[in-house]
């Protein structure tokens, strides 16, 4: 996931809304997912683990998504949320040194990889990912089911479920959760938007219909920012389900109104975020009374501080300098589904020369190889298409390719020589990856075939009003999941009406892509869905709009007493699993 706030927003865009809170993302890793091995791409990445710097000391192996489309037989059942905390209970909070990128704390606004922390601490969803990253669990909900065309589907919640204040969780709160989401047409309303209506036929039952079939619906109320909210305390402070009239964003900023194991104690705009243990949690307690995010920059930083004792994780540690770590630290690094990408686009300014020719040579030119040494130091791997490593439809994709000598080919045949493209990008350091050194070699590789890159980085607000405005010819940005559905995929990065880069990119439609993806949302055996997502994977790179050019993998840095230290898919680290050996 994205987000960049203050971008016209589409249907699946990234943009923030509302708060005009500023725009930061300098992510370890995120968008995407701890301890995976990428097994649907029969991969034989490894996960790897250090203490004290001393060489690797396990290795494991961990699957891939796995379909999560709706059963449409029977039930998926189950109780109150499981024990699924590792460690014991501490008496002292927990400190996190992260780099945060929070647009809102509203629930129905927020849309960054901070707030995927913050909304599955404080906010529950219906259905939960098991630690295996495949398996979707109870959570507000204890039974759901689908009719066969995956258009209807029925909740039953938890008669035990509570919000911090006390009241009961109903399928009101549901329902006014999900059409707020929905109507305020905010970043993440693109996971409701096939919602048709919400019937509540009792306060425990919550069916949904939607406006065609969907098999990416349960993966996508799995999500994070399908937390549900207290409907009558967000109302009594200004929650309404229309834009025009919502004036509850301020309140959210102070104040939360969930039923997860935490609750928000405060937030400072560049320092701090804070949450309290809630002690009314009607599942299991969190083991920390409190949790403080401090915001730190850059990874040096972090790793000091880790390394000092001052902070008990480390969320943005880097190849680089989790190289021989000491003091009493664990780092563990495990393959990821975040990457970086390349971004061309023919119809912004600047860009008329972008032709499928010139994408095509630039495509070649790229050194994949070199990019992810120069960048990570060695540790990720190219990824072939948009829909990232080990996601359905990418097993089989053959890895990118360099070709300088049929790139200069391509260039020549299509009469272009000497040009000049406008590359602006944002000034981040995302995963691992500083986005000026990935720049400066993808500067390199074009040069040798008579392409020169004016690079220009800025930072992400002005980055933000030049694409929104003119569209950028070149440019670098960065993706983690929202869900495990390779729809997201799609959604934001396909030449499909609405996508983000139809839109960034100032492109047409390719109806056939839509097709195919309305195809996948309807298909229900797991094989079918995987080969039309491997056509759709073809067809991005076909369109030569996004050039993925480094799959980092990620560094899980912590205090060697801190248990459960973790990536899940789906909401990035989820606070109540971690605790503390010793109190």
């Amino acid at each position: 996931m994205v987000r960049v706030q203050g971008v016209q927003s589409v249907p699946r865009s990234r943009s923030g809304s509302g708060s005009g809170l500023a725009w930061r993302r300098q992510v370890v890793g995120l968008a995407a997912v701890a301890a995976l091995a990428l097994a649907a791409c029969g991969s034989d990445d490894d996960t790897t683990t250090t203490t004290n710097g001393s060489t690797p000391a396990a290795e494991t192996t961990a699957a891939a998504p796995g379909d999560t489309s709706a059963a449409t037989t029977g039930d998926t059942t189950g109780g109150t949320p499981t024990d699924t905390a590792v460690g014991g209970a501490s008496d002292s909070a927990l400190v996190i040194a992260r780099s945060m990128d929070v647009n809102s704390l509203d629930p129905s606004r927020a849309y960054c990889d901070t707030c995927q922390i913050f909304m599955t601490a404080v906010y529950e969803t219906l259905i939960g990912l098991d630690d295996d990253n495949v398996t979707l669990v109870p959570r507000l909900a204890t039974s759901w089911d689908s009719n066969a065309e995956q258009t209807e589907f029925t909740f039953t919640l938890d008669p035990n479920a509570k919000f911090a204040d006390g009241t009961q969780v109903t399928s009101a709160d549901v329902k006014f959760s999900w059409e707020r989401l929905k109507g305020l047409q905010g970043a993440s309303s693109y996971l409701v938007g096939s919602i048709k209506t919400i019937d509540t036929p009792d306060p425990e039952t919550v069916k949904v219909t939607l406006s065609e079939s969907n098999s990416a619906f349960l993966a996508q109320v799995n999500a994070s920012y399908l937390g549900i909210i207290n409907s009558k305390l967000a109302q009594e402070n200004g929650a309404t389900i229309d834009p025009t009239t919502d004036s509850a964003e301020s309140w959210f900023l102070g104040n939360s109104a969930g039923s997860g194991p935490f609750t928000l104690e405060s937030y400072t705009e560049g320092n701090e975020l804070r949450f309290l243990r809630n002690d009314n949690y009607w599942g299991t307690p969190a083991n920390f009374p409190e949790v403080i995010m401090k915001q730190t920059a850059d990874a040096v930083t972090q790793r000091q501080q880790l390394e000092q004792g001052a902070v008990d994780i480390a969320m943005q540690i880097s190849n680089d300098v989790a190289e021989g770590m000491g003091g009493d630290v664990t780092v563990t690094q495990v393959p990821s589904f975040n990457y970086v990408y390349l971004a061309l686009s023919p119809g912004a300014k600047g860009g008329d020369a972008l032709t499928p020719e010139v994408r095509e040579a630039i495509r070649l030119a790229l050194d994949y190889q070199g990019l992810v040494d120069v960048t990570v130091g060695g540790a990720g791997k190219s990824q072939p298409s948009p829909i990232p490593n080990g996601f359905a439809g990418t097993e089989g994709l053959p890895d990118p390719v360099t070709d300088v000598e049929k790139a200069k080919s391509l260039l020549e045949a299509a009469g272009v020589s000497d040009l000049e493209l406008d590359a602006t990008y944002p000034s981040l350091n995302v995963y691992g990856v500083d986005f000026s050194t990935a720049m400066q070699k993808v500067q390199t590789d074009l040069k040798a075939v008579g392409i020169e890159l004016e690079l220009n980085p800025v930072e992400i607000s002005v980055w933000a009003d030049k694409i929104g405005k003119d569209g950028i010819p070149v440019t670098m940005l960065y993706f983690a999941p929202d869900h495990t559905d390779s729809s997201q995929y799609v959604q934001y990065f396909g030449l499909v009406p609405n996508s983000q880069w139809v839109t960034w990119g100032r492109v047409d439609p390719v109806p056939a892509e839509s097709d195919l993806l309305s195809q996948a949302f309807a298909a229900q055996d797991p094989a079918g869905r995987a080969g039309i997502y491997k056509q759709l994977a073809e067809a991005m790179i076909a369109d030569q709009i996004i050039i993925p050019v480094v799959n980092p993998n990620l560094f899980l840095a912590s205090r060697s007493d801190i248990t459960g230290n973790h990536y899940s898919a789906c909401c990035n680290l989820d606070l109540a699993k971690l605790g503390r050996t010793g109190g």
